[in-house]
């Protein structure tokens, strides 16, 4: 979950990035190459970030009913050492 939650942030970054570089170029240059390359990747981070948002709902919504999982630490375990004095 936390890895989805990361990916998600990623993907939001990358869509707020091309997002920028398509409507820069295409003021700059409209119809050119680089404009549709970064409308390509538009396109593709958009749909990561529906897609990466959908596993996270659909995620949530079944798992809403059940407790969290604890997280517990390892047990330690315990050295017996000889002492000199005893």
């Amino acid at each position: 979950m936390r890895q989805l939650h990361r990916m998600r942030t990623f993907y939001a970054g990358g869509v707020a990035l091309w997002a920028a570089s398509a409507a820069w170029v295409g003021w700059e240059d409209p119809g050119s190459r680089q404009m549709w390359v970064s409308v390509l990747f538009l396109v593709v981070f958009t749909g990561l970030l529906a897609l990466t948002s959908l596993w996270l709902w659909r995620r949530q919504t079944t798992d809403a009913g059940r407790p969290e999982p604890a997280h517990h630490a390892a047990p330690r375990k315990t050295v017996w050492r000889r002492h000199a004095n005893a």
